[in-house]
């Protein structure tokens, strides 16, 4: 077993199970994210398999997006990104989202037992069983996406619910360039066959972000029909 160590000092344990190709048994998922579009042009595709598969899907993301560079000449960005995450998880079928206003750019600084708290409040509101959330190496190595992605492992461990992460594989982060991080075969855990009609749409909803050519839609090219999860908490007997 490894340990990983998050910004600011918090450690879990990470551990390996036999690959699957089928999602937890579910009937209402929370993912915790850091900024709108996260759940598009990230967790779209599995958010979407999840709702295919009967479950209820929440979001609960952590900031406004307010200090994202793209779109930054909009009068109100963050009023914009609201609008933006609110078409999206219609798009997606999300029950619902919860739009918090820690500092973007800056998550990483905020109180990690306030941030679990927050988490922990949409658990109970939400009645989840389980989290979804971006890898520990946050994917393009954003402090945000780490420590959205550590508050959810805390508040998880804290209430008996398992995490689930999505991750790159080492070949596709490779090929995006040197700020994504992936993962070797042997540190991936289940591997999924996704529809992404509903992710473009949803993507198509955050013209201030969806830069035509980026490395987010590459990286959509490159896993074509696939999208790779590993465990970030040991999973519970059903």
């Amino acid at each position: 077993m490894k340990s990983e160590v998050y910004p600011p000092g918090y450690t879990i344990t990470n551990v390996t199970h036999p690959d699957g190709t089928e999602l937890p048994d579910w009937e209402t998922v929370l993912a915790v994210i850091a900024h709108p579009d996260d759940e598009s042009f990230g967790l779209g595709a599995v958010i979407d398999a999840f709702i295919a598969a009967g479950a209820i899907v929440d979001v609960l993301c952590l900031t406004r997006g307010e200090a994202s560079t793209l779109g930054a000449d909009q009068s109100d960005l963050p009023g914009v990104r609201a609008r933006e995450i609110t078409d999206a998880a219609g798009e997606l079928g999300v029950r619902s989202v919860r739009l918090l206003d820690f500092p973007d750019g800056a998550l990483e600084t905020a109180n990690p037992a306030v941030l679990a708290r927050e988490v922990t409040a949409a658990i109970r509101d939400s009645g989840a069983e389980g989290l979804l959330a971006f890898d520990t190496t946050g994917i393009t190595s954003h402090a945000d996406h780490i420590a959205a992605t550590a508050a959810a492992v805390r508040a998880g461990e804290a209430h008996g619910l398992d995490v689930l992460a999505w991750t790159l594989p080492d070949s596709v982060a490779r090929s995006l360039g040197d700020s994504f991080l992936g993962r070797p075969d042997e540190e991936i855990d289940l591997v999924l066959t996704v529809e992404r009609v509903r992710q473009q749409r949803a993507v198509r909803c955050h013209p201030s972000q969806a830069v035509p050519g980026s490395a987010l839609w590459r990286r959509l090219e490159l896993l074509g029909d696939r999208e790779y999860l590993r465990w970030l908490t040991e999973p519970r007997p059903a």
